[in-house]
């Protein structure tokens, strides 16, 4: 066996792997072959089995997995294989494969860790354990490096349980494609991302009959949130791009293009801090409807978590960090300005300037503002601070300050407030929608206030698309918006307190 110059075992395990492999090799063993010829999973051959009946013809499998337990006796042999559907054991006679192949066994050239390649019939051993009687097995796959060790315990009744796990957390994100192969629930977490995924896609698709689309992850502009953009350059146009923030001003667009109602699924980039409920990537949900607002938004959001609970975990209450939680509708809503003044006491109304709101915070939270913070991050900060970790139960806040809302149309009741939603539950902000402007003259102004209430150099602002004022004046209908962290979502259905624990390669700061 040829090895590699870039790699040297690492440690005795690894040189004694490697040795086996160069044996395997000598003995015209192929290490890494080509083709496999499975025929069934291990669960379909233990479910072929149980249909067919003990009294029937044997049910001949060719099944593979890697080799997740071995136990030697004598001139017999047992195995555990486990795929992705699970586990089946092997029972291997040096009757029925041979000296040859059963003396690779025996001295454990093929070992735990390997893939495996088993044909033979189904059986039942003397200990009831629905089996493969091997007839022949081949390696396809020789490990080099161990999987970290989980321990392994039989009970009373024969069930194998295992115990203990890979428990160093910057291991197991950094190394995800061994905690996904030693730790049973987190592949489940992900089986359940998965699921929830494609359960928003049917609710939007099925119940709301709206589109998918596909919006520009490269754009010439950023926008739709205040975020820091990534930047990156295109050579040949010698062009500055940015990483979306946010799907929104595209899929407006195409509202007043003519059609009725878009959402996508994808990601969103946002040159950001990292937090156990926030990563630099991460994916986001959005939808338009025409002839919406948001309470007709609130209405469609609240449902669609109810129904993605429902499809995942097969309820709406969930367990959370302690608490229960119910999901179904109808959910609380609460004027945001309320919220802040009962949970503060400061009513940000009485205080309408950035020094005089400060002082006000400033006199009641042990961590001072900053002295550049604006009004409407002040008000952020209020709600970050005061409200939002008691918001557990499902609730609305809604009717948020006009400066920190850009997109959104004006309440009924005063020029200060707009149409403007975020849903919280466990504490976390899972969405945001509005009542969206659809009046380019108004749109502009607020591109401009905005644009006077940030530093020139300040990557939050929101800075003036004029593409997407000139779609605005074509016509565009009115109509409500919503986008929703769909991490977060995964977190709250799969009971994980971490955003690192719901994506299957986090970023992680460099190793060094």
């Amino acid at each position: 066996m040829s090895q590699p110059n870039s790699w040297q075992p690492g440690s005795n395990v690894e040189k004694d792997r490697l040795e086996k492999a160069e044996k395997l090799a000598e003995r015209g063993i192929e290490l890494y072959p080509r083709r496999v010829q499975r025929t069934h999973t291990t669960a379909q051959a233990i479910a072929a089995f149980d249909a067919a009946g003990e009294d029937a013809a044997p049910v001949t499998v060719t099944v593979c997995g890697r080799i997740r337990r071995m136990n030697i006796r004598g001139r017999v042999a047992f195995m555990h294989i486990e795929d992705d559907s699970g586990r089946v054991q092997l029972f291997i006679r040096v009757n029925d494969v041979g000296e040859a192949t059963y003396e690779i066994i025996k001295e454990k050239l093929i070992e735990l860790d390997d893939f495996v390649q088993a044909t033979g019939h189904m059986m039942r051993t003397k200990t009831g354990e629905v089996s493969v009687a091997v007839q022949e097995i081949v390696l396809l796959s020789k490990s080099l490096s161990p999987l970290p060790v989980i321990k392994q315990k039989t009970l009373d009744d024969g069930t194998v349980v295992e115990y203990g796990e890979f428990t160093d957390i910057e291991a197991r994100y950094r190394q995800r494609y061994a905690d996904l192969a030693v730790n049973h629930g987190v592949r489940e977490v992900f089986r359940k991302r998965s699921r929830t995924i494609n359960a928003i896609r049917a609710f939007l698709d099925d119940e709301e009959d709206m589109l998918e689309v596909e919006t520009p992850i490269l754009q010439p502009i950023y926008g739709g949130a205040a975020a820091r953009p990534f930047t990156t350059h295109h050579n040949q146009l010698d062009q500055m791009l940015y990483l979306r923030i946010s799907f929104e001003l595209y899929l407006k667009r195409l509202l007043v293009g003519g059609y009725d109602a878009v959402y996508e699924i994808g990601r969103d980039f946002r040159n950001e801090g990292v937090s156990y409920k926030h990563n630099p990537e991460f994916t986001q949900i959005e939808f338009y409807k025409a002839y919406a607002d948001y309470n007709d938004v609130m209405d469609i959001a609240e449902r669609m978590v109810a129904y993605v609970a429902q499809k995942v975990n097969g309820t709406t209450r969930v367990h959370y960090d302690g608490h229960d939680i119910e999901l179904a509708p109808p959910w609380r809503r609460v004027r945001l300005r309320d919220a802040i003044r009962e949970a503060s006491g400061i009513d940000y109304m009485a205080h309408p300037d950035a020094p005089a709101l400060a002082e006000a915070i400033n006199a009641i939270s042990e961590k001072p503002l900053p002295p550049d913070t604006t009004w409407g991050r002040m008000i952020d900060i209020l709600l970050s601070r005061f409200v939002e970790p008691n918001l557990i139960q499902p609730t609305f806040l809604i009717d948020y300050p006009r400066d920190i809302s850009p997109f959104a149309k004006r309440v009924d009741y005063d020029d200060f407030h707009v149409e403007r939603f975020e849903m919280f539950i466990a504490g976390m902000e899972l969405g945001n929608a509005f009542t969206e402007l659809n009046d380019p003259r108004d749109q502009e102004s607020r591109f401009i206030d905005m644009a006077q209430l940030y530093a020139a150099d300040d990557d939050e602002a929101a800075p003036m698309d004029e593409d997407y004022l000139r779609a605005m004046r074509y016509g565009m209908p009115p109509n409500g918006g919503f986008g929703m962290g769909v991490d977060r979502l995964v977190m709250l259905l799969t009971g994980q307190t971490s955003i690192r624990d719901v994506l299957l390669y986090p970023h992680m700061r460099d190793q060094k």
